[in-house]
């Protein structure tokens, strides 16, 4: 591993943020709620909200037509064009000099 990566996985970074008052007493309520410290519980649901979005989006939806035609090409897929034969040729020939 890179030595800046292990630098930057081990270095402590802050985030502020400046919120009313209300919303920093109904915080703190969830937190002691849960017997844990206001840093921890906003961080823990910053980072569960941040995993649920990056997964929601690395989700690919496709619609019922577009599902078949998937399988359909996964299932018999079209014959290579010309230059595409000719490129893998050409890469199989240099591969097993």
């Amino acid at each position: 591993m890179d030595t800046s990566v292990k630098n930057r996985m081990g270095k402590k970074e802050r985030i502020e943020a400046r919120i009313p008052g209300e919303m920093k007493d109904l915080i703190s309520a969830a937190a002691k709620m849960e017997g844990r410290s206001l840093s921890d519980f906003v961080i823990s649901s910053a980072l569960s909200a941040a995993r649920d979005v990056v997964r929601a989006n690395a989700i690919l939806e496709l619609s019922k037509r577009d599902q078949a035609l998937f399988a359909k090409t996964m299932i018999t897929p079209p014959a290579p064009k010309d230059v595409l034969a000719e490129a893998a040729g050409h890469f199989t020939g240099r591969k097993n000099r």
